[in-house]
């Protein structure tokens, strides 16, 4: 539960988060061109203290994007390159014998991975096995890191932002359904317009790159991270979130025929708190007193998308899974 304050302090955070997004796209744009709604989406993702993953082609700025995400708040961040060869041990950490010079005789220390920073880039996270993927979810899930019989705390706050290359199929591995549950959002990356590709090549050719100016501290992320939970939900919005989650479920009476015919499990309860969450974090972010079912409606492609498990029937017919949540959408409007 997010702790008591003064509402009066509330109404300011609100000024505050409004005010904050719009220096973290400015300080992001002194490096990235455009991607607008991909940024917007990032953070949705930082304020609900929630992960994300980045999902398009190479060459679309998806690291740089995280990168100066890092830059722009002044938190730690670590990058792993995941590769077929990635060992669990070489993300969270492990602990090393060395001899203690003091006691004359050896003793075990944790050497931690790199995944103990505030900001975790997972690039490429479907080239690794599943066994390392899952070294992922108790850190992802409880901010803990156990190695051994010793649990590790990970550094507050601490996300993850993984970037995932949809067109390559060798030398890949499917995400574990229980994972991707733990991402907030799966946000598409895509191409960018003339004029933006334009600007890019101009700018990656110059020889030089833009600093990127620090819009916010780590105590001012954290008290807005606080101000989400606290956030007012219309009990419209609440309703729809949970419609929304409930009607890709094929038992469910009001799943339309998309749901029944192409979806074999659909968003468990995680779904409709995440979307209620996600909206929460959107409302902040454009300075809103309250939720509405804009909010919610907005966010359900990003937040639903990946916790639909869809049947071989949909791969045949060439249904996605933006074409269920779309009519998902239709079906409760």
């Amino acid at each position: 539960m997010a702790p008591p304050s003064d509402p009066l302090d509330d109404v300011a955070l609100l000024d505050r988060a409004a005010t904050a997004a719009r220096l973290l796209r400015e300080a992001i744009a002194t490096r990235v061109v455009g991607q607008d709604e991909v940024v917007d989406s990032m953070l949705i993702a930082l304020l609900a203290r929630g992960h994300a993953l980045l999902v398009g082609v190479p060459g679309l700025a998806k690291t740089l994007l995280v990168a100066t995400l890092a830059q722009a708040l002044d938190l730690t961040f670590g990058r792993v390159q995941f590769t077929p060869d990635l060992l669990p041990a070489d993300i969270t950490g492990t602990d090393v014998l060395e001899e203690d010079p003091e006691a004359g005789r050896r003793r075990l220390r944790f050497a931690p991975g790199p995944i103990f920073a505030n900001l975790i880039l997972a690039d490429e996270i479907n080239r690794t096995p599943p066994k390392t993927q899952a070294a992922l979810l108790q850190a992802m899930q409880e901010h803990k890191v156990t190695s051994g019989i010793a649990t590790h705390d990970l550094p507050d706050p601490f996300q993850v932002f993984a970037t995932r290359n949809p067109i390559e199929q060798e030398g890949t591995y499917p995400l574990p359904e229980a994972q991707l549950d733990r991402f907030l959002l799966e946000v598409h990356v895509g191409y960018p317009s003339a004029d933006e590709e334009r600007e890019i090549a101009r700018r990656t050719t110059s020889g030089s790159l833009a600093e990127v100016p620090r819009a916010l501290t780590v105590e001012e992320l954290r008290a807005l991270q606080s101000l989400v939970p606290r956030m007012p939900v219309t009990d419209q919005a609440l309703d729809l979130a949970v419609r929304l989650a409930r009607t890709t479920r094929p038992e469910e009476k009001a799943a339309p025929s998309l749901v029944t015919k192409y979806v074999r499990f659909g968003a468990g309860p995680r779904g409709s708190q995440a979307l209620v969450l996600a909206a929460k974090a959107r409302a902040a972010l454009r300075g809103e007193a309250a939720v509405e079912t804009d909010d919610v409606m907005a966010l359900a492609v990003a937040v639903l998308r990946h916790r639909l498990v869809l049947s071989y029937r949909a791969e045949a017919d060439g249904v996605r899974d933006i074409d269920i949540v779309r009519g998902v959408q239709d079906a409760v409007r």
